[in-house]
């Protein structure tokens, strides 16, 4: 069997257009973008146009988009930026228990400074319920950060609604759109979000890349202290050559989103699985409102990661971590309540750009072997 990647979710090849777009951005643009001479207009240009191109898949425009060094960065910046900005309003965020370490571990950050963070549950699909984000206000609340799609189990949390809800009680919403970000439309003004985070390995440009989009008017501390580069909201000297890569990416991205080809993928991989494991295997989140390219599975009563080492050829993750023989489930899926004989054999199958119908079957194959 020849070497297959399925996991997408964890990080994407760089595109060989997205690639291509960088190549004179090693060797000829080198001036700072923050110069006014000859070296340094093109970088300037360059870099805006990419900053065009990630605003224009997000529907939002370009002064809205600030670049940084990828998804983790723009999640603690937003979460950062609103309590530093608004403490004095109040110190209460809202969050949910199956979110990104990204966003997790900030708030825990910010509990020792004195915020206090509600951590709200999810159903056994992993979706979070309107309702209970609602509950959780409080005349203190500042922000909500619930993430648009989750990158264990894939499930699409309900923002939209969620947007509605902040409005009402004029409470700022901030989105971790990591996994969704070229997969499923994610204009800013269909989900009502004040920040959503982009990353850019997880769109097919370079790792160390991302970008945060801010709504006009949105109070925020700069992640970032220095001089006034991206409109004095982070300091730094601008990373073209990355940025061109997001941009291109991004481009690309909206080309891609109505193409059916990674669902059909998708579909088809978990019909297989289905039936030849028939009730040894069992569905991980929403069975609908799933990002197309995701499937996790658990294969009862046996060990994901035993399953995988039978396969080194494949490339996917684990639902959950072995240490000296024990097995503990990811935070997700105990937040989901799936029950420990089960999760133990969890498996996060992703697909991208450059999956085929071949590399499906012959997984579906070396799974039939390996357990």
């Amino acid at each position: 069997m020849q070497r297959i990647y399925l996991d997408y979710n964890a990080s994407t090849p760089i595109a060989p257009e997205v690639a291509e777009a960088m190549k004179p951005f090693l060797t000829d643009y080198y001036g700072n973008p923050s110069t006014s001479h000859w070296a340094g207009k093109p970088a300037r240009q360059a870099f805006e146009k990419a900053r065009q191109q990630v605003a224009n898949l997000l529907g939002c425009e370009p002064d809205e988009i600030i670049f940084t060094s990828g998804g983790s960065e723009s999640n603690n910046h937003a979460l950062k930026g609103v309590f530093f900005a608004l403490k004095e309003k109040g110190s209460h965020i809202i969050t949910t228990q199956i979110e990104h370490p990204a966003i997790i571990n900030p708030c825990k950050f910010l509990e020792k400074l004195g915020a206090k963070v509600t951590y709200v549950g999810v159903d056994r699909y992993g979706q979070v319920s309107p309702t209970d984000i609602e509950q959780a206000i409080t005349h203190e609340t500042i922000l909500i950060s619930v993430m648009h799609a989750n990158n264990e189990v894939g499930t699409i949390q309900p923002i939209a609604d969620i947007a509605k809800i902040a409005k009402k009680y004029g409470v700022l919403l901030h989105t971790d759109a990591a996994q969704s970000v070229g997969k499923i439309p994610t204009r800013v003004d269909e989900l009502g979000v004040d920040l959503l985070s982009v990353a850019g390995h997880k769109v097919y440009a370079p790792k160390g890349i991302g970008a945060l989009y801010i709504k006009r008017g949105t109070q925020l501390e700069p992640f970032v202290h220095g001089a006034g580069h991206e409109g004095g909201r982070r300091a730094g000297t601008e990373n073209i050559l990355l940025a061109v890569g997001l941009g291109k990416a991004c481009e690309l991205a909206a080309e891609h989103l109505n193409d059916a080809k990674i669902k059909d993928l998708r579909d088809y991989f978990w019909d297989e699985l289905k039936k030849h494991f028939k009730e040894d295997i069992v569905l991980n989140g929403h069975p609908e409102e799933c990002i197309p390219n995701t499937v996790s599975v658990s294969f009862i009563g046996k060990v994901g990661q035993d399953i995988l080492e039978n396969i080194p050829e494949l490339a996917a993750s684990t639902g959950s971590a072995c240490h000296s023989g024990m097995v503990q489930l990811s935070s997700v899926l105990r937040a989901m309540e799936v029950e420990e004989h089960v999760g133990k054999g969890t498996i996060r199958f992703s697909l991208g750009r450059y999956t085929t119908k071949e590399e499906i079957d012959q997984v579906v194959r070396r799974l039939k072997e390996s357990v």
